[in-house]
C-alpha cells in the first residue's frame, strides 16, 4: 500500500523542490497543500501518512497546524521543513509533536537518510510514485516567487544569529517581494514600522550585476527593550542608540547577505554601513532615497522579538537594472533544483 504524504507550503517552489527529492524508490502517494488551514482541511477529511509541513505560511502557520492537528485522532506522522533554524523553534515544533526537523533547502540525500532513520522509508523492489501536482518542464516561476523563497531561508539564517546573541525567539513572517514606486514604498514602511519615528541603517551590495541596497528601519520605541537585552547599563543617548543600531544590523545583514549569496552563487561586495536617519519620519527616508531611483524591486522583512517591544524592518531594494539579471539566474535555479 503506498505512503500517503501531504506537503504544506505557501511556496510553489519549494513544494516543487521537496516532491522532486523525496526517494524515487518510494512508493508513494503525494498532495499538496498552500497553507496550514488547507493542510488541516484536507487531514480532516483524509488520512494521511506523514505530513511535511512549513511554518512560515499565511492564514494558518505550522505552530497553529501542529496545536491544530494535536485534537486529530488520525493525525500523521509530521516532519517541519523551513528556513527557520532557530534551536527555539526547532525545540518548540518538536514539544508540539513534530517527529523532526529539517532545514531549508533539502536535499535528496539528506531527506532519504532522515526518513530511513525515522523508519518511514523502506526500499521496495518496484514504487509508483503517484504526486497530484506534477511539475512539468515547461512550468514558470515568476521572480516575486523565486526571490521570496530564497529570502525566506536567507530570513530564517539571519534571525537564528539574532536569537542566539540575544537568547529569545524572533518571530518571523512571509518575506513580501514587490515592484513599488516610491510612494508606495512609503505606504509600505507606514504599515510595518510601529511608532511616530524611526531610525534606519543603509548599507550596499554588488556582484554578478546585481546590485542593491538594504535598509535597516528600526522602531524607535524599540530601543530600551533592546538595550536591556544586550545587557547595555548606560543611559541610552543618540551615541548609545547607534551603536545599537550597528550592532543589530551587522547581526541581521551579514548573515542574511551570505546565505542569500551562498543560494544565488554570488560573492557580493559591499559598502561600510551608514547611519541612514535617527529619530526621522518614515517620509523622510523615503525622501532621502528620491533622486537615486522612483521604482524598486523590494524584499521586506519585518523580524519581532517575542514577548518584548522590539520590531525592525530589513528591506532590500534592487536596482531597476538588476530585476532581469534575477529572472535569469534565478529561473536558472528552479531548472537545477
Amino acid at each position: 500500500m503506498s505512503t500517503r504524504v501531504l506537503i504544506c507550503d505557501d511556496s510553489k517552489i519549494a513544494r516543487k523542490q521537496l516532491a522532486r527529492i523525496l526517494p524515487t524508490d518510494w512508493d508513494v502517494d503525494v498532495e499538496f497543500a498552500e497553507d496550514g488551514q488547507e493542510a488541516l482541511d484536507i487531514l480532516s477529511s483524509s488520512v494521511f501518512d506523514l505530513l511535511f509541513l512549513d511554518l512560515n505560511m499565511p492564514i494558518k502557520d505550522g505552530y497553529e497546524t501542529l496545536e491544530a492537528l494535536q485534537s486529530f485522532e488520525q493525525a500523521p506522522a509530521v516532519i517541519v521543513v523551513s528556513g527557520d533554524v532557530q534551536p527555539k523553534a526547532i525545540q518548540r515544533v518538536k514539544d508540539m509533536g513534530a517527529i523532526a526537523f529539517h532545514k531549508k533547502p533539502a536535499t535528496a540525500e539528506d531527506l532519504r537518510s532522515l526518513l530511513i532513520s525515522l523508519g518511514l522509508f523502506t526500499v521496495v523492489a518496484k514504487a509508483n510514485v503517484v504526486v497530484a501536482e506534477q511539475s512539468t518542464a515547461a512550468e514558470q516561476f515568476t521572480l516575486n516567487e523565486c526571490l521570496q523563497e530564497v529570502s525566506n531561508i536567507a530570513m530564517g539564517r539571519a534571525a537564528s544569529v539574532l536569537a542566539e546573541m540575544l537568547n529569545v525567539f524572533i518571530k518571523l513572517p512571509v518575506p513580501t517581494v514587490n515592484i513599488l514606486e516610491v510612494g508606495e514604498l512609503q505606504m509600505a514602511l507606514d504599515y510595518s514600522v510601529k511608532g511616530d519615528s524611526c531610525s534606519a541603517v543603509s548599507q550596499g551590495f554588488v556582484g554578478s550585476g546585481i546590485a542593491f541596497e538594504t535598509l535597516l528601519i528600526f522602531s524607535d520605541s524599540s530601543f530600551p527593550d533592546m538595550a536591556k537585552l544586550l545587557n547595555v547599563r548606560e543611559d541610552i543617548d543618540s551615541v548609545v542608540e547607534v551603536e545599537l543600531l550597528m550592532d543589530v544590523s551587522s547581526v541581521l545583514v551579514g548573515p542574511f547577505i551570505d546565505a542569500l549569496g551562498k543560494q544565488l552563487n554570488i560573492d557580493f561586495s559591499q559598502s561600510h554601513p551608514v547611519l541612514l536617519a535617527q529619530h526621522a519620519r518614515v517620509s523622510d527616508l523615503v525622501n532621502a532615497k528620491k533622486a537615486k531611483w522612483k521604482r524598486t524591486l523590494a524584499v521586506e522583512i519585518v523580524y519581532e522579538v517575542e514577548n518584548y517591544q522590539i520590531s525592525c524592518d530589513l528591506m532590500l531594494l534592487f536596482t531597476e537594472d538588476s530585476v532581469s539579471v534575477l529572472e535569469n539566474l534565478l529561473s536558472y535555479l528552479v531548472e537545477e533544483d
